[in-house]
């Protein structure tokens, strides 16, 4: 910030580490320089900058379902202004630290209903102009890998997290043992408790042995203290994607590449989706050829991103049976 200016340095600090290519070569470059004169010089907040998005890509599916040469040019237009709006709320959220949940929940719904209106717009204009039914087979198509992309998207974060979840349970288990462990062994080396005395006297021992408790957690710490540098180590080697790398070996080189660019290795997500068929179909006229592939081609990316978390299952339960047995 510059003499209580926000600069287009500051907004690039927004920037998501990684993107869509579409979004970082054809909508960041455009939306952050919008960003800054919004930010400077208006009150203009996220969600409402997420409504006028929404607003104007119902003029675009208006647009589409008119479904003339000139509509469809026009609706491809604003479809590509409402998507840079929709990547401004964001920047300026994070730009002013003015978000919310709220914003959060406003944006994801709009952009579904956006996208979902849209798509059925496009397909059904050009049944009402053409009357070829295989429109109408194109806008089930649509709603169906859309649907299957996300909610794909989701049931797999959910694993990601439950795997991540298990192992760091895992570990918290192992720990606690092995603290035990050391500490019932101290006590034992110290003669605190001895199992061979009578039951009495043995709770006589663990009464004595309580009070000298702080000096058995003083060697538990200093044991800790060893493990965590040893965890931090592990964690560090822990790859769930042992597996797929090995298959795949260029996948590397090819993700660091693109990760310079703040491009996310998934070529073929739901924005370029969207943008192949309310962009660039509407502009050069092969609609259903477009949509058809567009679907063809997300589908694939998404069974590909399913194959590598199955892969990464067994690097998940190699690595649980390994830490369970330690």
């Amino acid at each position: 910030m510059t003499d209580g200016k926000y600069t287009l340095s500051d907004v690039h600090s927004t920037y998501k580490a990684k993107d869509a290519w579409w979004t970082v070569l054809f909508v960041d470059p455009i939306a952050s320089r919008l960003v800054v004169p919004v930010a400077n010089y208006t009150n203009i907040t996220p969600n409402q900058i997420s409504i006028v998005s929404f607003i104007v890509g119902m003029i675009a599916a208006y647009s589409f379902y008119v479904g003339s040469t000139d509509a469809l040019l026009t609706g491809a237009i604003l479809y590509h202004i409402s998507f840079i709006l929709d990547c401004m709320d964001g920047k300026i959220a994070r730009l002013k630290g003015n978000g919310s949940m709220f914003g959060v929940l406003l944006d994801i719904m709009l952009d579904h209903i956006r996208v979902i209106v849209c798509g059925v717009a496009l397909t059904v204009g050009q049944f009402q102009l053409t009357g070829d039914h295989t429109f109408l087979f194109l806008a089930l198509l649509f709603m169906f890998v859309y649907f299957f992309r996300h909610y794909n998207a989701l049931t797999l974060y959910k694993l990601r997290r439950q795997m991540r979840g298990k192992i760091k349970k895992a570990r918290a288990n192992r720990n606690k043992e092995e603290k035990a462990l050391v500490r019932a062994h101290w006590l034992h080396t110290e003669h605190w408790i001895d199992d061979s005395h009578p039951a009495s006297a043995l709770k006589e021992d663990v009464e004595r042995a309580e009070r000298v408790l702080s000096e058995a957690e003083e060697k538990v710490r200093r044991y800790t203290e060893g493990r965590v540098k040893e965890d931090a180590e592990e964690k560090r080697k822990i790859d769930l994607q042992q597996a797929f790398k090995s298959k795949f070996p260029r996948y590397l080189k090819i993700r660091e590449m693109l990760l310079r660019n703040r491009i996310r290795m998934h070529l073929f997500s739901g924005i370029e989706f969207q943008m192949f068929i309310f962009i660039i179909a509407p502009i050069v006229g092969f609609i259903p050829e477009i949509i058809l592939f567009s679907s063809a081609l997300l589908f694939m990316f998404e069974l590909a991103i399913i194959y590598k978390l199955w892969l990464s299952t067994k690097d998940f339960e190699k690595e649980l049976a390994k830490i369970q047995n330690r």
